[in-house]
C-alpha cells in the first residue's frame, strides 16, 4: 500500500523530471531513518557503519538526480541492507560484527524491503519517461 500510494500521489503532483529527482532524494533519508534508529535503540557501536551506508546511499541519490539507474540501484541496494537488519535484530543472527548495526523495530526491515523493490520496480518502468523528460528539458531550455 505505501508504494502504491508513493506512485499514485507522485504521478498526480509531479511532472516526470520533478519525480525523478525526489525519489532519488527521498533515498537520503530513507537510508537516514537507521541513524534514528541507532540513537534510539543507544547503539553508540552502529555510528560508524550506520553513517557510512548514509553517505553511500546518499551518493546514488544525488547521482540518481540526473541518472535514472542510478535511483533504481540505490533502492535496489537498500533492500539487502534493510534485509540485514531485519536478520541481525529478530532472527538471532549475525551476518556482520553484532552491535555493529543498529537495532530495528520489528518488520521494518521487511516493510522497507518490500517498498525499496517495487519502488525499483516502478522506477524501471519510468526511466524511459524520465530520459524523455530531461531531453525535453534541455532541447527547450527550462529546468523543471
Amino acid at each position: 500500500m505505501s508504494a502504491a500510494g508513493s506512485v499514485y500521489i507522485s504521478r498526480s503532483i509531479f511532472s516526470a523530471k520533478v519525480e525523478q529527482i525526489f525519489f532519488a532524494l527521498f533515498l537520503i533519508p530513507i537510508a537516514g531513518f537507521y541513524l534514528a534508529f541507532t540513537a534510539y535503540f543507544r547503539d553508540q557501536d552502529a555510528w560508524q557503519l550506520e553513517a557510512t551506508a548514509v553517505a553511500v546511499f546518499a551518493v546514488f541519490g544525488l547521482v540518481g538526480v540526473r541518472v535514472p539507474f542510478a535511483v533504481i540501484i540505490g533502492y535496489l541496494l537498500h533492500i539487502p541492507w534493510d534485509a540485514v537488519h531485519e536478520f541481525n535484530a529478530h532472527a538471532g543472527g549475525s551476518l556482520l560484527v553484532p552491535r555493529q548495526i543498529t537495532s530495528v523495530p520489528l518488520g521494518y526491515g521487511f516493510f522497507c524491503a518490500t517498498y525499496d523493490f517495487l519502488m525499483a520496480t516502478y522506477f524501471y518502468t519510468r526511466r524511459n519517461h524520465w530520459r524523455a523528460a530531461w531531453r525535453a528539458s534541455l532541447r527547450d531550455g527550462t529546468t523543471m
